[in-house]
């Protein structure tokens, strides 16, 4: 049995939101790069570079490349091996979300009730946490801060099993085509495939944390992905919405085993930014 103490994890979460709110990834620019080589719209090369621009300066110089900050989601992956001790992991997890979001001088978005008062907590806490139990010793941590002008572009839908590939087809592309400029694109476009309501939801918002570099290990959901991709960058939207073919700048789709009645298809659309980090400890 291997112990961690919580203290360890605080401290992850903490560099890793601040982290994911000033530096872009690699592969996230270079999409952007390879984007702006292929733009046949002035106003779109226009907006790439402004794009591209604003991430250098955000690494650079520790500066948010965005001023929605975002929510922040936790992904949590546990060896059942390892004893987490010196706390509890739900306050540990948030304490270092507060610390990111007080000490690197990041935007507070969280309100305390949904509905009504809409306070703000002040800390960006609490924040939404996934966790998950698996063999081994180790603690992985996938941190998303994820902006709501493209989380309010979301939807999920149940379909029939009827609706098949056609279907899910034409969800994705009215889901992306209603959006329009809204969600900032360029794009990256997470689809959750099966499972339960529920379920479908939370493979469309791990997908957009997926490296722009990966595709689907099955060659059918890979053409899928890939002939959505081109599909949405036929909309015309671009970047910003001024036109251009660059609206998605990749699509992911994750899938899970769902019952024989159903066809649940969500998905989670994130602007070009998709502010993750991941580590293990």
């Amino acid at each position: 049995m291997r112990e961690v103490q919580v203290s360890t994890i605080t401290q992850a979460v903490k560099e890793m939101f601040m982290e994911a709110n000033y530096v872009i990834g690699d592969d996230v620019m270079d999409k952007l790069a390879q984007a702006r080589q292929k733009e046949p719209s002035p106003l779109g090369q226009m907006v790439l570079d402004q794009i591209m621009e604003n991430n250098r300066i955000g690494a650079e110089d520790s500066l948010c490349v965005c001023q929605d900050t975002g929510m922040s989601v936790v992904y949590l992956t546990i060896g059942q091996d390892v004893h987490l001790t010196g706390g509890a992991l739900e306050a540990a997890v948030n304490e270092g979300v507060r610390q990111a979001y007080t000490e690197g001088f990041l935007r507070k978005s969280i309100v305390a009730e949904p509905l009504f008062d809409r306070k703000n907590t002040g800390d960006n806490t609490p924040c939404v946490i996934h966790v998950r139990l698996v063999p081994g010793d180790k603690v992985h941590i996938m941190c998303i801060a994820k902006g709501f002008g493209s989380e309010n572009m979301s939807q999920l839908k149940m379909l029939t099993p009827s609706d098949g590939v056609e279907g899910v087809k034409k969800f994705v592309l009215k889901v992306v085509e209603e959006a329009g400029p809204n969600p900032c694109p360029p794009l990256v476009v997470g689809v959750g495939i099966g499972g339960s309501f529920e379920l479908s939801a939370l493979m469309a918002k791990r997908a957009t944390s997926l490296p722009l570099t990966r595709s689907h290990k099955d060659p059918r959901y890979k053409a899928l992905e890939e002939e959505l991709e081109q599909g949405i960058n036929r909309l015309g939207i671009g970047p910003a919405g001024y036109g251009g073919q660059t609206t998605a700048l990749k699509v992911h789709i994750v899938t899970a085993p769902t019952h024989i009645a159903g066809l649940p298809v969500a998905v989670n659309i994130c602007c070009h930014v998709a502010r993750h980090a991941e580590r293990v400890l």
